[in-house]
């Protein structure tokens, strides 16, 4: 009942916005047939705060604790598991795990001595979820070798829970390749990605205030934490050591890494407390030869019989040591799904010495079969054909940009620092400052002191480009309490503020235009500011969506503001100056609305990776068509490459490809290649 309401709150309330906006234009603008525009724009600021006293819950002093009660908590924990499962089912889905042919991966207690459990019983991924649930703490370390799937079993374990979800802890997967332990605590990175996944979380109506911070503290979050491994060799054991203190013996955790690496921490850092270890077995052979069978058709299986017959014979070879993974046996299925290429290649000693050279190439052959080919694309579902070379080439320099910040994840949000701080301040500036000092030039060009253009355009140039250096810093949202949440009273003060101001100055009309616009603009801000629906599922186009609506929403009413409130002031009696007001207002709107928004500075990153041929135009496009054709993934907000290994790949041939051909770094990859 209460998320209903929040919604059809929010809904209404930037209805209500929009409308007061365009009333407050279209009354400018049919002064001339008999309307008192003074009584039109105090009869709609009045209904207005009449409307938003109506909506405003603080006034009502409803679900508004300064934290998030148990009842909050209780309801955020209910929408997320909603949301996370249909994120990651249909995650499993698009990655074919839901196929009736796929893999039943294995496992057995680990031989290496890393466990104070005793031996956990061997058992499989189809069945992991009681597994987990048979273990008396519910805490399980899964290991294995690269590729054996680790993910795919933490994958198929955080589904499986969310499906039987009926209260309690609520599993959350998140790859720990972001996690820095030298910097940020655990929790305090846990609770970080909570808000950036879910943004939602930050409703204090629904949830109160700080719910993401609460479920952590009050461990309604089952962590199931994937890539140790990923976190640098030297502040490995440290991490352990910091999640067995955060997540003690008695709190369900779930947590992967490579064997060798979770061997060296454990040697430091002492075992995980409580918890089963369990090693991922490689595939039998039989078990290989059957799923190459199945994904092909029958010339296609027929041509896999050479290489069958190899495995047979060298059960330890080369070959069988390649094949035996999860990961290089879905690479090897889908490079050889046509007859363009022959699986018998790989039985070239000469070419493919050793189990690594045979990994390299299906990596290679993944890239160079998913772009540039017509068929494939349709059957995947792509929006269109990607040239082969550019796209390797886009990849790869994500790719080195991913391995040079030490992450696996791709956050849209993130790409700023692909181009440097400064560069990006410097140019968001620019372009921003340009855009609010033409709008205000432009307009003051036709009013009753065309002189003062230039400066006056000047002037506000550099004052919307000094905001946006401001702007450009990075800061972390807070939820804000008391008076702060209310609808009614922080637009009305401001807006009660600006429009005296005005009017002493320009006349009682531009004061009502002023004061009316600010109040509109302010509580559109509440209406843009979180997400009701937590039960969302998360991804990186609804995250971005949310960005674009704000940017856009907020340019239209503030060119109002601004617009209306200019031609009043140069332009009395000239209905003319309205119009050419709302087209400079917005402008200076767009300026003023971006300014602490994360798309547009992803916008101005883009478009400069773009500009040096870096990254395609249509970005967000290219990711998801990638996803698509199988070369990435998407792991909430973020996308992934298919497999650490196709990342680290890429990122060789980018460092090769930059010093054959000396191509001029950009300022962040400078300076991280020359620290390495």
């Amino acid at each position: 009942m209460m998320r209903r309401m929040s919604r059809f709150r929010q809904q209404a309330l930037l209805a209500g916005c929009v409308l007061t906006a365009l009333l407050t234009a279209a009354g400018l603008f049919v002064t001339d047939h008999g309307i008192n525009p003074h009584l039109w724009l105090i009869v709609l600021a009045l209904a207005f705060l009449v409307f938003l006293a109506i909506l405003d819950p603080w006034v009502k002093r409803r679900h508004n604790a300064e934290l998030s009660t148990d009842e909050h908590l209780d309801a955020a924990c209910r929408a997320l598991a909603i949301g996370l499962q249909a994120q990651w089912n249909d995650e499993v889905r698009s990655r074919g795990l839901t196929d009736p042919d796929v893999l039943d991966l294995h496992w057995t207690a680990a031989e290496l001595d890393v466990s104070d459990e005793p031996d956990a019983p061997p058992g499989r991924s189809d069945a992991v979820v009681g597994a987990f649930e048979r273990q008396i703490n519910r805490r399980m370390v899964i290991v294995g070798e690269a590729g054996t799937g680790k993910t795919t079993v933490a994958m198929l374990l955080t589904c499986g829970l969310l499906d039987r979800y009926d209260g309690g802890m609520v599993p959350v997967l998140l790859p720990l390749s972001t996690w820095n332990p030298a910097v940020e605590d655990i929790r305090t990175w846990l609770t970080r990605r909570l808000y950036e996944d879910h943004p939602a979380l930050r409703n204090t109506e629904l949830y109160g205030s700080y719910a993401g911070d609460l479920l952590v503290e009050q461990h309604k979050v089952l962590p199931v934490l994937d890539g140790l491994d990923d976190i640098p060799a030297h502040q490995r054991a440290d991490a352990l050591a910091r999640i067995a203190k955060a997540f003690p013996a008695k709190r369900p955790l779930v947590l992967t890494c490579r064997t060798a690496e979770y061997a060296q921490a454990v040697h430091l850092a002492g075992p995980m407390p409580g918890a089963d270890v369990v090693e991922l077995a490689p595939l039998d052979l039989d078990e290989v030869a059957a799923y190459l069978r199945a994904s092909a058709d029958s010339v296609g299986a027929a041509r896999w019989e050479p290489v069958f017959i190899q495995l047979r014979e060298e059960p330890d070879g080369r070959l069988a040591d390649a094949l035996s993974t999860p990961l290089t046996m879905w690479l090897a299925s889908m490079v050889y799904a046509d007859n363009e290429a022959e699986p018998t290649e790989l039985l070239d000693r000469g070419r493919f010495p050793d189990a690594r050279a045979i990994s390299d190439h299906l990596c290679d052959e993944l890239v160079s079969r998913a772009f540039g080919n017509r068929a494939f694309a349709h059957h995947a579902g792509a929006t269109q054909v990607w040239p082969r070379d550019r796209a390797r080439r886009w990849l790869e320099f994500l790719a080195h940009e991913m391995r040079d910040r030490g992450i696996r994840e791709l956050a849209w949000w993130e790409l700023r620092r692909s181009v440097g701080n400064t560069w990006l301040a410097l140019l968001g500036a620019l372009v921003l400052g340009a855009i609010g000092g033409f709008g205000v030039g432009w307009l003051m060009a036709y009013s009753i002191t065309p002189s003062l253009a230039p400066i006056t355009g000047l002037v506000a140039g550099i004052g919307v480009g000094a905001a946006a250096l401001t702007a450009s810093q990075e800061r972390k949202a807070k939820p804000r309490l008391g008076i702060w949440r209310s609808l009614l009273l922080v637009p009305g003060v401001l807006g009660l503020a600006a429009g005296l101001v005005f009017g002493a100055l320009y006349g009682l009309a531009a004061g009502l235009v002023v004061g009316l616009g600010l109040a509109v603009a302010v509580a559109l801000r509440f209406a843009l500011s979180s997400a009701a629906e937590l039960s969302q599922a998360s991804s990186p186009q609804w995250t971005m969506a949310r960005d674009r609506i704000a940017v856009w929403t907020g340019s239209l009413v503030l060119a109002v503001v601004f617009g209306s409130a200019a031609a009043l002031v140069f332009g009395p009696g000239q209905t003319g100056m309205v119009g050419l007001g709302l087209a400079s207002g917005l402008m200076l709107g767009f300026a003023l609305a971006v300014l602490h928004l994360r798309w547009w500075w992803f916008t101005v990153a883009r478009i400069w990776l773009a500009l040096r041929g870096k990254l395609p135009w249509e970005l967000m496009v290219f990711l998801e068509d990638s996803r698509k054709l199988g070369v990435l993934c998407r792991a909430g907000a973020c996308y992934q490459f298919r497999h650490g290994l196709v990342q680290d790949r890429l990122a060789e041939h980018e460092v090769t490809t930059r010093s054959a051909t000396q191509v001029l770094r950009s300022p962040f990859s400078a300076k991280a290649t020359s620290e390495q």
